[in-house]
């Protein structure tokens, strides 16, 4: 295992940055996850530190060494890609053992590191077979065991549960955390998708155009966003953002509730007009727009799913919301500085 750390790390296509100066230390047996929309650079960024992309400048240190000019083999990294990239004419057993072979690792060796692995994935029943015969779950995790057999120091994993329908990614996503913390293993995850972020790192990066818009636990990242990228960006709805003296002021919808139902004093009120309302089950979601506000999106509420008024919502119907002070977040007119209102 080995703590990783890049240093104003900048990669430019044409002129044009790809990832624009990014520094970021991920600890020793640490999940960091990168997160951020498609193109904003991420991958770029992971495929520098593997050895695939050479940056334009800044460095990278794995376990204190700057590898800027060591192959990808020497860097003591493994990356996991999207497509999993299995050779569909090797059986499991070969796939797994693939990068070994081409380090000349000895054939008994090779045995014993195959075994380890796929014990460890689950997946010792299967090395008799081919990719075209598995699932995709099976598949992903034959690609984690082929990452995982040359025992590196940084786990490297782009996407890997693209692929997956929405049922198996939920659970493959609980495989791979309690393997991580199995194995401490400092993994660096790269993902568009904000329930993975939030359920599997210790940290997330936000990044957008190539640049880290915020670090953090999910907890900070979500109920103190930076700036309001990453408040829009996290969470589904999105954080509600209004006009207010000269700057923005912002508000998750789950804390924006009918003033019947908060008898907190320190509050913030709002007249909501409801244009729409979604019974979801588990949760009601109403849409609207603030009296008097010029909002800057559409105004959402989160209603727990025992909100006795909900079936007596009606579109165009004023209602009184309220939101607690302390749940508020002022953000200012270039939207580039968060604070507590």
């Amino acid at each position: 295992m080995a703590a990783v750390l890049t240093t104003n790390i900048i990669k430019k296509f044409a002129e044009v940055p790809a990832v624009d100066g990014i520094s970021l230390s991920v600890a020793d047996g640490e999940f960091m996850v990168l997160l951020g929309p498609s193109g904003c650079g991420k991958t770029t960024f992971l495929r520098i530190i593997c050895g695939l992309e050479q940056q334009t400048a800044g460095d990278i240190l794995i376990d204190g060494t700057v590898v800027n000019d060591l192959p990808p083999r020497a860097r003591g990294v493994a990356m996991m890609f999207q497509s999993y990239g299995l050779y569909p004419h090797y059986t499991v057993r070969k796939n797994i053992a693939f990068p070994l072979r081409t380090q000349r690792v000895p054939g008994a060796q090779i045995n014993v590191k195959v075994a380890w692995a796929s014990e460890l994935l689950g997946i010792g029943h299967l090395l008799d077979r081919r990719p075209r015969q598995l699932s995709g779950g099976e598949r992903q995790r034959v690609a984690l065991a082929r990452a995982l057999v040359r025992e590196p120091t940084v786990l490297l994993l782009d996407e890997p549960l693209s692929n997956l329908d929405a049922k198996l990614r939920a659970s493959a996503r609980n495989e791979i955390k309690q393997f991580q913390q199995r194995v401490g293993t400092t993994t660096i995850y790269v993902t568009h998708d904000q329930v993975e972020a939030m359920g599997m790192g210790d940290r997330i990066a936000v990044i957008d155009h190539g640049q880290i818009r915020q670090v953090g636990t999910p907890a900070a990242i979500y109920d103190d966003p930076a700036d309001r990228f990453v408040a829009t960006f996290v969470g589904t709805p999105p954080m509600n953002l209004v006009k207010w003296n000269g700057g923005h002021l912002g508000f998750r919808p789950e804390n924006f509730l009918p003033k019947e139902m908060v008898e907190d004093s320190a509050v913030t009120d709002f007249s909501f007009r409801v244009d729409r309302a979604e019974y979801l089950g588990s949760e009601r979601i109403v849409y609207g727009s603030l009296e008097g506000l010029e909002s800057v999106t559409e105004i959402t509420a989160k209603l727990p799913p025992a909100h006795v008024a909900f079936e007596s919502i009606r579109p165009g119907e004023y209602h009184p919301y309220v939101v607690r002070n302390g749940a508020l977040r002022y953000f200012d007119k270039d939207g580039k500085r968060a604070s507590r209102h």
